[in-house]
């Protein structure tokens, strides 16, 4: 059964594989705090329908209470442990929702997903009390995809996540810089050589941009994934990887 994976800008995609429709870490904004959108048209209503949605974490370019907002009442949502009690305006939007651990699965439709951790602070900023870990998630059902959040890469990556067919990994941010707990090109395609994965799309990139530094080091912005696809083909010459443009689609078969 194939998968198709449509990406509509920086960590946000819908999976979708046997009728199934999963949406990872929703950002529908025009802007956010010091961020705009420099790329890509805003996605369509219809990138707001999803059986479930998935949250790595808790930070705002990841869990946006307004773009969850857009989601149907009753849809459901999978997010990392201590979500609802670190923001509580998520309890009025009418979803429902599952929190989880690493090593938790839920069954959606005819899918399994499965949290796995990842290497990344996960508390909702600015920092609060409430801890919450950082994950990411592995989609099972005729292939296996693994949409990994923000991560940096960690020593038993490949036994955490375990073998994967696609995967879909954040390859830059949204700042001249990135702080641990980050992949950028390079890294993204070490983790791809690790995990073995024979598809990989690039996310988390060319997306936004922090309002009036549009001419600080722009190569951040512009070049991660033309970067990730370089390196993949040194570090993991088997794998295909698909670049995407903003609202496009591919898909992809296990084992391909």
């Amino acid at each position: 059964m194939p998968v198709e994976v449509t990406w509509w800008g920086h960590a946000t995609c819908t999976i979708e594989e046997s009728g199934v429709r999963l949406l990872t870490d929703p950002l529908f904004a025009r802007r956010l705090a010091h961020l705009r959108r420099r790329r890509g048209a805003l996605p369509p209503p219809e990138a707001a329908v999803a059986d479930a949605v998935l949250v790595s974490h808790l930070h705002a370019d990841h869990l946006h209470v307004p773009s969850l907002a857009r989601l149907a009442p009753g849809t459901r949502l999978i997010a990392p442990a201590g979500a609802s009690r670190a923001v509580p305006g998520l309890g009025r939007l009418g979803l429902r929702i599952t929190e989880v651990r690493a090593g938790d699965t839920v069954e959606v439709g005819a899918l399994r997903v499965r949290a796995v951790p990842a290497r990344h602070d996960g508390r909702r900023l600015p920092m609060g009390p409430h801890r919450s870990p950082a994950l990411g998630y592995v989609v099972e059902g005729g292939a296996r995809t693994y949409f990994a959040g923000d991560t940096g890469l960690f020593e038993d990556m490949a036994d955490a996540v375990g073998p994967v067919d696609v995967a879909l990994l954040p390859v830059g941010g949204w700042g001249p810089r990135l702080g641990l707990g980050h992949l950028d090109a390079g890294r993204a395609a070490q983790a791809l050589a690790v995990l073995g994965a024979l598809s990989a799309v690039p996310v988390h990139y060319g997306t936004y941009w922090p309002i009036g530094m549009d001419g600080v080091r722009p190569h951040e912005f512009h070049a991660p994934g033309e970067e990730f696809v370089r390196h993949a083909a040194r570090l993991a010459p088997k794998a295909a990887v698909h670049r995407l443009g903003h609202g496009e689609s591919v898909r992809l078969e296990a084992g391909q």
